[in-house]
């Protein structure tokens, strides 16, 4: 758009998804039911964790930190979109959007971070077993995790604080369901190559890195099942290692198909299909998988429902 159509904004509107009368009532719906499965089940498994005595290992206290990541995640988008999929305005502060954004870039790249430490965890578990315990202290996990978060704040901070430079905008009209940065930036009227540019070497950069790390480590763990003498033994071991794959993959894919393409012909629709997957399903499918591919967290929930009962 020209020059001449720009100017500062108080406000965004967000379109949201795809506005077909029969799905109005049903998306919804459905979004609100998965909000519910994800907010029961990411803080169950966070208490259950806290809880039982059997999960106080650093492959749960990683665990409990992903799905508080993925709750918050969850919480930063679905309420909003929910909202707004009843209100006519569809509106959202300037203020309220940057906020939503940097809080959604943080959880993302913690969550990026958080799954290569536990491919790392897992590494150190089945390879090194004997010195795991050691390795991954009580200490190790809190600077891993913290170094999660740090390494989320100072993306998000620097994405926040490129965005905040831009002035005017040629339109107040967001096609997306929440405030993400490709779409805000393909309406600022000033040059963005710089946020573009930075978006797409720090996202491919940090998901080459992270997939290297995850790849390196389940080399090694694949070459160190397959060497076990016992094939109860081998098939314990993937067990363990099976969920973690499951949400990496997932989680991975999504983001390297959203964020790490070429700009030029993507369909904002199939950008939306894609995010509802972060930011929406994958939030509900981590504890699923973690719990019911899981024979301690399983057994664990057993013990403190069963103590519960009959208390």
């Amino acid at each position: 758009m020209g020059k001449e159509n720009c100017s500062t904004v108080t406000e965004f509107v967000l379109l949201g998804l795809k506005d077909a009368l029969e799905l109005r009532v049903f998306l919804p719906l459905l979004f609100l039911l998965i909000y519910g499965v994800t907010f029961l089940a990411n803080l169950g498994m966070i208490a259950l964790i806290q809880v039982s005595s059997r999960l106080h290992t650093p492959m749960y206290f990683f665990l409990s930190h992903l799905s508080f990541v993925d709750f918050c995640c969850s919480t930063t988008i679905v309420p909003k979109m929910l909202y707004n999929s009843l209100n006519e305005e569809k509106a959202i502060s300037f203020l309220g959007c940057i906020m939503q954004f940097y809080l959604f870039c943080m959880c993302v790249v913690t969550e990026v971070f958080l799954l290569t430490v536990m491919a790392y965890d897992r590494f150190l578990a089945i390879c090194n077993p004997l010195l795991y315990m050691v390795s991954m202290s009580p200490k190790v996990r809190v600077v891993l995790v913290s170094g999660c978060y740090l390494c989320a704040t100072v993306c998000s901070l620097t994405h926040l604080c490129l965005a905040l430079e831009i002035t005017s905008y040629s339109s107040n009209v967001i096609n997306h369901f929440f405030c993400d940065l490709p779409p805000l930036l393909s309406l600022a009227c000033s040059d963005v190559t710089m946020n573009e540019l930075l978006l797409y070497i720090v996202t491919t950069f940090s998901e080459v890195i992270t997939i290297m790390i995850i790849l390196t480590s389940y080399l090694f763990i694949v070459i160190t099942i397959l060497r076990m003498r016992s094939a109860e033994g081998r098939r314990k071991a993937f067990s363990t290692c099976a969920s973690h794959l499951t949400a990496i993959v997932v989680f991975h894919g999504t983001v390297l198909f959203t964020y790490c393409r070429p700009g030029s012909g993507n369909s904002v629709d199939t950008d939306k299909v894609a995010s509802v997957f972060y930011t929406i399903v994958i939030p509900m499918l981590n504890p699923l998988i973690y719990s019911l591919r899981n024979k301690d967290v399983k057994e664990a929930l057993r013990k403190v429902v069963g103590s519960k009962i009959f208390s």
